[in-house]
């Protein structure tokens, strides 16, 4: 396997109820990334996401810009080691 990790990241500013999450398991499928990604309090989106380190770079950059509606004020990202806890990507609610 290549460079593989883990990467929790928080999302913040005006990312619920613009569909950021939606956006976000677009991505993620499309990045073939595993994980999840769903609102916490305090209006934050956190995702959680499994795969080759740098496609979990690209997805930070689409974290920074998000769905049309959205206004991302930071991103915080916490690397981790891969542990394959995932077989899909979802939206929590």
């Amino acid at each position: 396997m290549a460079d593989m990790a883990s990467l929790r990241a928080t999302v913040h500013g005006r990312v619920q109820g613009v569909f950021f999450r939606a956006y976000v398991e677009e991505i993620a499928e499309r990045l073939n990334l595993k994980g999840y990604v769903g609102n916490r309090p305090g209006g934050i989106v956190e995702v959680v996401a499994e795969g080759e380190k740098p496609v979990l770079e690209s997805l930070v950059e689409y974290l920074k810009t998000g769905p049309p509606a959205a206004s991302v004020k930071e991103v915080l990202t916490d690397w981790g080691e891969y542990t394959g806890s995932f077989s899909s990507f979802s939206v929590r609610y």
